[in-house]
């Protein structure tokens, strides 16, 4: 069977299985079984496909069948053009979170900038691939999801300007920052039945859901930032779509200033941003 017919076979696969965006999916796993970039898929269409590569490829179909994310079959995602590595320990970083990333490029590159709930680090290795000059803190309370941080760091070069610290948010941290960045985990314990089975089968249940309303983190966050908040420093912190006035309120209640509700490209709430009311200098 040549790859052009295992590839329209995969997309029916796929298609009658319910899977949305069905060909860019079997392309992706079809790229990986062959080992070959997915740009570069056209040029190995007319070839025969090998009995390993078919394997490969029927193992990762029947694996995406079950709902199981690309990215967890590929064991990466990319984010702000770059590749993170994940594994069943961190969150598979969305998209959306990149809406994060762009607003904290468009103010001053900080000294020293903290992660809060790290995951994969892909939110702090990116700030600190683009600002060569900062230096950084990750936390997290799972040791597993630091090592896949610091392996992120590595692969993209940051890691001597990281500091991994295993923290329940602020419990274990010191010092002050300019910058606190956090994609703590926002699903309230009533919305988990209704995630799609890619999520909520997959993604570390911690990383999802506080077990509450959704807005515990935030609770604890706004309960230690100003502690850890340099003056005329600043607050990104990504929410759920129905939680801006509410994430607002609490930040504004801790002491921030300047505390405004940030929208995606689909209009949604999707980041609360605040300052230090004391100016620098």
């Amino acid at each position: 069977m040549s790859v052009r017919a295992a590839l329209a076979a995969a997309v029916r696969r796929l298609s009658e299985a319910g899977i949305e965006g069905a060909a860019g999916d079997a392309r992706a796993l079809m790229a990986e079984a062959l080992g070959v970039g997915r740009d570069r898929l056209v040029l190995h269409l007319d070839e025969a496909m090998g009995a390993g590569a078919r394997a490969r490829l029927d193992a990762a179909l029947a694996r995406r069948v079950a709902r199981e994310p690309v990215a967890r079959i590929l064991g990466r995602r990319a984010f702000w053009g770059r590749e993170f590595t994940i594994t069943p320990d961190v969150l598979d970083p969305r998209p959306e979170t990149e809406c994060l990333i762009a607003e904290a490029l468009a103010g001053p590159a900080p000294a020293r900038l903290i992660d809060l709930g790290t995951g994969s680090g892909a939110i702090i290795v990116t700030l600190l691939a683009e600002w060569s000059g900062a230096r950084g803190v990750a936390c997290d309370i799972s040791p597993a999801a630091l090592a896949v941080a610091g392996e992120n760091a590595a692969r993209h070069g940051v890691a001597g300007r990281l500091e991994l610290v295993e923290s329940d948010w602020f419990a274990a941290i010191e010092g002050r920052f300019d910058l606190i960045v956090s994609n703590p985990p926002y699903i309230a314990e009533a919305e988990m039945a209704g995630l799609a089975p890619e999520v909520r089968g997959h993604d570390p249940r911690a990383a999802l859901c506080d077990g509450g309303d959704g807005l515990l983190a935030y609770r604890a966050l706004g309960a230690g930032v100003m502690a850890h908040l340099a003056p005329g420093g600043s607050v990104l912190v990504e929410i759920g779509a129905r939680q801006g006035i509410a994430v607002a309120d609490i930040l504004a209640q801790a002491g921030l200033v300047g505390v405004r509700v940030l929208l995606d490209l689909d209009g949604r709430d999707r980041v609360v941003a605040g300052h230090h009311p004391a100016e620098t200098g």
